[in-house]
């Protein structure tokens, strides 16, 4: 019998102690231990010792957040206790409960694991936190051990009518962890964080075989150890999950030199209510009709669980070093990104056999003025934050000989990675280039500065909340000749919306440029991002939040492909007359992310 149940009907079996639970917040981004707080009147601060800010003051982000976002210090919305929430009790399936007790599979319905896996860090989500509001949320939580696990929770998801959503390091930003208000039948949330080993490490072909809940950080520090590197580093990797950055198709900030998540992967395991999809051999390429790891690849969770996959790995560089850009406006940069893109080294062996290489560094960053004054607001220096500007400018002879403004600089920072042949010359490249497109040097402190600052400036989003500042992200794929027109119409149509809808000052709306290829309020800026020629995503994903826009990015016949694929492979089953099995409906991965599926409406 099915039945909603209280805090006091807990039901739980062999709970672990995960990472997420131990570590992280509740009710915002990152580390528990972690956050930018005010220390006094002048003084911001990160707590913590994690990061290269962590407890130092900050004169300036304050001064910054004052002028530019009209903050009132003294006015203050802080996050709502955990001890004040109103958690929706669990819709408890106790077939599917007793199916997991007779399975010794790890599972519990207690309320604090089931919220801290019901969302993912959309602004959305982490604001309904902070003010105590919680929708529908997942019944119950399961952490299976391996991929027979994985399997048997399939099986009994299919016997007694649950929804599973797969959950990785929970570091979604598209809502595809939301919980489809409307779904009558129990929610399961699968939680990947047992199956976080490495399998094995291939040395003679350069592979990794790895569970698909690793984190990527503990991925990165356990192939380190064996002088290799996986190359992949998205923002997210102190958190987010090998598995997730299939199933969301993810890029990395090193793209350049070590490629995005599908140049990367060589082998990825499904498990669906159909069994396993996998393929028979670990090969670099094969020439066998459509490759089924690309439907895998970007499927976020709607067809199965991703339960381990086989990357390519590098040797560890011999030389990492940073380096970055200063160009007088955005336009500037944006050339100098191009101009990149477009060049192509040839090197000589012998008399016949020659070899193309791109001039492209591991990681090439470029942020517009607002985003540099941002950073050099999070400086730890003394003095006036004007003053200090001015002064590093007139170092680098900028203001004096260059009349560089102070309103309209960007900058870029770099990461280089090879051998130290190969990174010198990747460094003399690319200054020879910049100093010709009337960039210069900002040197290699500020960018390790600027490189490094990605971790710890996420936490800056939930520090804004407190003064009721509401910050989001989002992100596209453009054409080089529509770069510009795409960021100055959004950044235009960003402020006009939020003017409309009742902003007390105009939206701040900034900018960057992250990846570089060959070729290359949210609805309103994703609106006028597809008008201009952008992408749906370039490595967020869908989720919820965009699969409006996923019908047209398809077409009606890709879109019918989609929904075929799914329905042969998430069937629901049930017992017709008590006589044989019939195809009814479908949908146990009923996440709602990527595509519509009709439910059945709770009627409670």
């Amino acid at each position: 019998m099915n039945g909603r149940n209280e805090e006091y009907n807990v039901q739980e079996n062999n709970v672990p102690d995960t990472y997420r639970d131990r570590m992280l917040k509740w009710n915002g981004w990152g580390y528990a231990d972690s956050s930018f707080i005010l220390r006094d009147r002048s003084n911001a601060i990160l707590t913590g010792n994690r990061y290269d800010l962590s407890g130092q003051a900050l004169p300036y982000l304050l001064k910054y957040m004052e002028r530019r976002l009209g903050v009132d210090p003294d006015i203050q919305t802080p996050s709502v206790r955990y001890e004040d929430l109103v958690i929706p009790v669990s819709f408890d399936n106790q077939d599917f409960i007793n199916f997991l007790l007779s399975n010794n599979i790890s599972f519990s319905n207690k309320s604090n694991y089931r919220l801290v896996r019901s969302h993912g860090h959309t602004v959305h989500d982490i604001a309904n936190l902070r003010n105590g509001t919680v929708g529908r949320i997942p019944d119950i939580i399961v952490w299976p051990k391996n991929e027979e696990e994985v399997l048997t929770i399939i099986d009994g998801a299919m016997k007694f009518d649950v929804v599973i959503i797969p959950i990785g390091g929970g570091t979604s930003v598209t809502g595809a962890l939301d919980c489809p208000g409307e779904e009558a039948r129990c929610i399961c949330s699968l939680d990947m964080a047992l199956m976080n080993a490495i399998i094995y490490i291939d040395d003679k072909n350069l592979l990794c075989r790895a569970q698909a809940g690793i984190i990527g950080q503990h991925l990165e520090k356990q192939l380190n150890e064996r002088n290799y590197t996986c190359g992949h580093e998205p923002d997210s990797v102190e958190f987010s999950t090998l598995g997730g950055w299939v199933s969301t198709r993810a890029s990395g900030m090193k793209k350049n030199k070590y490629g995005n998540i599908e140049d990367l992967l060589v082998h990825v395991s499904l498990a669906t209510p159909r069994g396993i999809i996998r393929r028979q051999c670990q090969v670099p390429r094969v020439s066998g009709g459509p490759d089924l790891q690309h439907i895998i690849l970007g499927s976020e969770g709607i067809l199965g669980v991703i339960t381990e996959a086989t990357l390519k790995i590098f040797v560890k560089p011999e030389v990492k070093k940073y380096g970055s850009f200063v160009f007088p406006t955005f336009e500037h940069g944006v050339n100098f990104f191009r101009e990149v893109a477009r060049q192509i080294s040839v090197k000589f062996y012998g008399r016949s056999f020659l070899v193309l290489q791109r001039c492209q560094c591991a990681s090439l960053r470029l942020v517009d003025n607002e985003q540099f004054l941002m950073g050099q607001a999070l400086k730890t220096y003394s003095g006036s934050l004007l003053k200090s500007l001015k002064h590093a400018l007139e170092n680098l002879y900028v203001t004096k000989w260059k009349n560089f403004k102070l309103d309209e600089i960007v900058a870029a920072t770099c990461v280089y990675e090879g051998t130290r042949g190969e990174v010198c010359s990747e460094e003399r490249k690319l200054t020879t280039l910049a100093e010709s497109l009337n960039g210069i040097s900002g040197g290699a402190d500020n960018g390790e500065y600027g490189y490094r600052l990605t971790f710890a400036i996420a936490y800056l989003r939930d520090f804004g909340m407190q003064f009721s500042i509401m910050g989001e992200s989002f992100e596209t794929s453009v054409s080089w000749d529509k770069v510009i027109t795409v960021c100055r119409n959004v950044k235009e149509v960003i402020r006009r919306e939020g003017m409309t809808r009742g902003a007390i000052l105009p939206p701040l709306a900034t900018c960057r440029v992250t990846q570089i290829y060959d070729s290359g309020a949210c609805k309103a800026a994703r609106d006028e991002i597809i008008a201009c020629g952008g992408s749906i995503s370039h490595h967020h994903g869908i989720g919820k939040l965009r699969k409006y826009w996923y019908p047209a990015s398809v077409s009606d016949a890709g879109l019918l492909a989609i929904r075929a694929l799914k329905e042969k492979l998430d069937p629901k089953i049930s017992r017709e007359f008590s006589q044989e099995f019939q195809f009814r409906q479908y949908n146990i991965f009923g996440s709602g992310n990527i595509i519509d599926v009709e439910i059945e409406k709770s009627k409670l």
